[in-house]
């Protein structure tokens, strides 16, 4: 059974740096895609980050120059590094990743991980 666990969230002011992880785990052939969306209060889950397996990356445009996206491949995890934080970056942060479990490629998520900015 594949899962995705999220770690790093937390409470942080603005201006200030949070940096998150999330471990695929279980029966993995290969992966793909991993990405990091969030969701705020009220709003759609949006796309903040994405990495391909060989390392090309895309940003929503309100993060670009302040979030980084990485990945360890070995370690079948994906990084969220986000500097700078805004308040309206608070939200409930989700990674999510297209892997082959060795049936078919399908999308995976993890269980969230809140991130609020406040002073």
């Amino acid at each position: 059974q594949v899962q995705l666990v999220e770690s790093g969230g937390g409470l942080v002011q603005p201006g200030g740096s949070l940096r998150l992880s999330c471990a695929a785990s279980g029966s993995i052939f290969s992966i793909y895609t991993m990405g990091w969306y969030r969701q705020a209060p009220g709003k759609q889950r949006e796309l903040v980050a994405a990495i391909t397996s060989d390392g090309s990356t895309d940003y929503a445009d309100n993060v670009k120059g302040r979030f980084t996206i990485s990945r360890d491949n070995a370690k079948s995890t994906v990084y969220l590094q986000m500097n700078s934080l805004k308040p309206e970056d608070t939200a409930v942060y989700y990674c999510n990743a297209a892997l082959d479990p060795g049936i078919t490629i399908a999308v995976y998520w993890g269980q969230g991980t809140q991130v609020t900015v406040s002073s």
